[in-house]
C-alpha cells in the first residue's frame, strides 16, 4: 500500500466581524477561526462580516436607550406620584364633604321627627285654650255683675286664648319652614291682601267706638254706662288690637303664617261675640247694643268666609307657580 504523505498544512486566519446589538454599545471584536488551506493554492481571503444572529440569540430592541429616555422615564414616574397625590387630595375633601353632609343631615332628620307631633299638638293647644273655656265654662263663674272684676275675668279668659294662639302660630311657622335650613323661607303677602285686611279690622274696631260715642252724646237711647259697655265689648276691642299687631309682625317678618293668623283670631271672635250676646241678656242691655253685637257677628263671619276664599286662592296660585317652574327646570 502506498502511503499518502501530505505536507504539513499551513494555518491561516480569517477575521470575522460580529456586530452585537446596540445595547452592548456596539462593541466590535474578532474571533479567530482556524482554516485549513492547501499548500499549493494560496487564496487571499477577505474578511466576512456577519450581521445575522443565531436562532437562539434574542432579538435586539427596536430602539436604543438614550439619556433623554431615562430622563423621560424619571419624569413619568414623578408625574405618576403627583397624580396619585392629587387623586388622594381630591378624594379626601370629597370624603370629608360626605361626612359633613351626613353629620348635617342627622340633625335635620331629628328635627323632622320633632316637627311631626306639632301637627297635633298645635291644634290641641288652640282647642284647649280657646274653645273649651268659652263653650264649657259657665257664665256665672266668670261674670259677677257689671263691675271691674267681671271685666278682668273676661280679659283673662281672652289672654289664655291669645297665649294658645301665639303658640299655635309659632308651631305652624316652624312646620311651614323649608327642610333645607340654608335657604331662607320668606313669604310676603300682596299689598291688596294687606289693604283689605286693614280695612276689615279698622271697620270692626270703629263700629263699637261709634256706638259708644253715640250713647255718651245721647244720640242713642237708652244710654249705656261705660262699665257695662266695657264688659260687653272691651275684651273684643282688646283682642282685635292684638290681632292687628300680630298680623303686622307676620308681614314684617315675612312669616308663612300670615294667611292663617286672621282665620285663627276671627274664628274665636265669633265665639267671643256670641258670649257677649249672653252677657247682654244678663245685663239687660238696650236693644241697640244687642243689635250692634249681632251685626258684628255677621260682619266677622263674612270676613272669615273671605279669608277662607283667600286660602283657596293661595293654594291654587301656589300650584300654578309650581307647574310653571317644573317645565322651566326641565328645559334648564
Amino acid at each position: 500500500m502506498a502511503s499518502l504523505a501530505q505536507a504539513p498544512s499551513t494555518m491561516s486566519t480569517v477575521g470575522v466581524l460580529w456586530t452585537l446589538p446596540r445595547s452592548m454599545r456596539l462593541v466590535n471584536f474578532k474571533s479567530v477561526i482556524p482554516v485549513v488551506t492547501s499548500p499549493r493554492t494560496h487564496v487571499k481571503h477577505s474578511p466576512l462580516c456577519c450581521t445575522k444572529l443565531t436562532p437562539w440569540e434574542p432579538s435586539p430592541a427596536s430602539h436604543a436607550p438614550t439619556d433623554d429616555a431615562d430622563y423621560k422615564i424619571l419624569n413619568k414616574n414623578s408625574n405618576i406620584f403627583e397624580t396619585l397625590r392629587s387623586d388622594n387630595t381630591a378624594e379626601a375633601p370629597a370624603t370629608k364633604t360626605e361626612e359633613v353632609t351626613d353629620a348635617n343631615n342627622q340633625p335635620l332628620v331629628q328635627l323632622q321627627f320633632l316637627k311631626w307631633p306639632m301637627w297635633l299638638l298645635g291644634p290641641c293647644i288652640l282647642l284647649g285654650t280657646g274653645m273649651v273655656p268659652t263653650l264649657w265654662l259657665p257664665i256665672s263663674s266668670i261674670f259677677l255683675g257689671p263691675n271691674i272684676a267681671s271685666l278682668l275675668s273676661l280679659i283673662g279668659l281672652d289672654c289664655i286664648f291669645n297665649i294658645g294662639a301665639t303658640l299655635f302660630l309659632l308651631m305652624a311657622d316652624s312646620c311651614a319652614r323649608s327642610k333645607n335650613t340654608t335657604r331662607a323661607c320668606n313669604s310676603k303677602p300682596p299689598f291688596s291682601y294687606k289693604f283689605w285686611n286693614m280695612v276689615a279690622n279698622t271697620t270692626g274696631f270703629i263700629i263699637p267706638l261709634l256706638m259708644l260715642f253715640g250713647s255718651q252724646k245721647d244720640f242713642l237711647q237708652p244710654q249705656l254706662p261705660f262699665i257695662p259697655f266695657a264688659v260687653l265689648l272691651g275684651p273684643y276691642l282688646l283682642l282685635l288690637s292684638i290681632q292687628i299687631l300680630t298680623e303686622m309682625l307676620t308681614w314684617h317678618w315675612q312669616s308663612p303664617v300670615w294667611l292663617v293668623t286672621p282665620v285663627v283670631y276671627e274664628s274665636y271672635r265669633v265665639l267671643q261675640l256670641m258670649r257677649g250676646l249672653k252677657l247682654g241678656a244678663e245685663l239687660s242691655a238696650p236693644a241697640w247694643i244687642v243689635h250692634t253685637v249681632r251685626g258684628l257677628v255677621c260682619w266677622w263671619i263674612l270676613i272669615l268666609g273671605v279669608q277662607l276664599m283667600r286660602v283657596a286662592w293661595f293654594a291654587g296660585f301656589t300650584s300654578q307657580a309650581c307647574r310653571q317652574q317644573s317645565p322651566a327646570s326641565a328645559d334648564g
